[in-house]
């Protein structure tokens, strides 16, 4: 699927069909007349580390049991979202539309630009920061990417640490830019510098 077919294969309303709907609460509109030009790479894990359960999706639809880990504490009452989530085995979630602003970046400045909740699409992807993601991540990240950029007019793709550089560290060094650029076939002017 390119250009045109990607298009059309959005919902009216910013909902992606290949991902599974979980509407999150922590969401509001994008200010008026702002162009989403940013994609904002994230990763997580509930408890830190431990993949698999719904930890995630309790979280963004402020469901979690704040006293089933101890980790929960520390993060206890925060209200917070983004667009996608991707599993480590692939599958894709989605929790905002596209149209809308989801709650994931914070405080946050890229090039020039601050407050990037209101300008971008986050996609999460599960796992730790400073550590390897799976294949099927990135084989789900590729076409998520191509899709959000024929709907939107995407201009960067950029991790949490480079929009809240000190204050945020993922997707961390075990992200593979260099790969996501090579899949992609995108220029190297639209994603953080690799050193």
């Amino acid at each position: 699927m390119s250009g045109p077919s990607l298009r059309a294969a959005w919902s009216d309303d910013g909902w992606w069909p290949s991902a599974r709907r979980i509407e999150s609460p922590n969401e509001g509109p994008r200010p008026a007349g702002a162009a989403v030009e940013l994609v904002v790479l994230h990763s997580i894990s509930l408890p830190p580390g431990e993949y698999g359960g719904d930890q995630i999706e309790r979280l963004f639809t402020n469901r979690l049991d704040w006293d089933a880990h101890p980790y929960f504490r520390q993060i206890r009452g925060v209200e917070v979202s983004a667009h996608f989530v991707i599993r480590r085995d692939g599958e894709l979630l989605q929790f905002v539309s596209t149209d809308r602003r989801a709650w994931h970046a914070g405080r946050s400045r890229w090039q020039g630009r601050d407050d990037c909740n209101s300008w971008s699409v986050g996609i999460e992807l599960e796992g730790l920061e400073g550590q390897h993601f799976e294949r099927a991540q990135y084989d789900a990240l590729v076409p998520l990417l191509r899709a959000v950029r024929a709907r939107h007019p995407i201009r960067h793709v950029v991790g949490h640490e480079h929009v809240a550089p000190g204050r945020k560290i993922d997707p961390g060094p075990g992200f593979d830019w260099v790969g996501l650029q090579r899949r992609l076939r995108w220029t190297a002017q639209r994603f953080p510098p690799v050193g």
